[in-house]
């Protein structure tokens, strides 16, 4: 489920949405940074950015397209290296489960939530930007099903994302310049509106089926009782390569 073993064509060809967000964060991202850079050498990067970047104030002037906005802008390395990263691995599930426009509308949803909760719960001159409220508004709908609809998700996944979930959490309130408040609301705006986007919802990652006797393959939601937990060298592993990654995004983020 979390396990990304596709080749880039076969991921941009199952994952148009993750795959478009991705796309979007990087151009974005470098037209900013160019701009910066070059000092105004690329036309209109700053302007994105002043326009783009998440205001209460501006918000409270009536400029209410800032709480969509930062949604799709990162300015440092190490935050779009990050939150990219995190698409990558839990994004493409949540697509296929969900189908391409409710993904993208919970997706949205969470970010403007979070948002709309930074606007209400900090000072008048606060500023942000990033996704990390959408993306953890995917960790909340995650949880909600680890809680509420273990017929989606097996019991070796559940382990994997309640451990990245707390490490998530934990991270949160250690890092410097993280907008708590984001975070922690797309996280239970994800958990609150996960039971209207589910209903329909199928289970997605070939670990958690089993064939059939007519050949097909089939879900198997008896498979918690059975007590497939993925061994733990395996989620050791897993968790290891993404605390190498955030350390690397850390120090590229300082070096640019």
């Amino acid at each position: 489920m979390f396990i990304r073993n596709e080749t880039f064509y076969s991921f941009r060809k199952n994952y148009p949405i993750i795959s478009g967000l991705i796309v979007i964060h990087f151009l974005l991202f470098l037209w900013i940074n160019l701009s910066l850079w070059t000092n105004g050498l690329i036309p209109l990067g700053r302007t994105v950015l002043q326009w783009g970047v998440g205001n209460n104030g501006a918000v409270a002037a009536g400029e209410y397209w800032r709480l969509i906005t930062p949604i799709f802008l990162h300015q440092g390395t190490g935050h779009v290296l990050f939150n990219s990263f995190s698409l990558i691995l839990f994004g493409p599930a949540l697509e296929k489960m969900l189908g391409k426009p409710k993904f993208i509308t919970v997706y949205l949803a969470t970010g403007i939530l979070a948002n709309i909760a930074t606007f209400l719960l900090t000072g008048p001159f606060y500023t942000h930007l990033g996704a990390s409220g959408a993306i953890f508004g995917l960790f909340g709908v995650y949880l909600y099903m680890v809680i509420n609809r273990k017929d989606l998700i097996d019991a070796a996944n559940a382990q994997i994302i309640t451990v990245i979930l707390v490490i998530g959490v934990i991270m949160t309130f250690i890092n410097p310049g993280i907008n708590i408040i984001a975070h922690l609301f797309g996280l239970i705006a994800g958990a609150v509106i996960a039971p209207l986007f589910l209903k329909k919802a199928r289970p997605f990652y070939m670990h958690t089926f089993e064939p059939a006797k007519n050949g097909e393959v089939t879900f198997n939601p008896n498979r918690w009782r059975k007590r497939r937990i993925m061994p733990t060298r395996t989620i050791f592993r897993f968790i290891g390569w993404i605390f190498l990654f955030l350390v690397i995004a850390g120090i590229i983020s300082r070096l640019f």
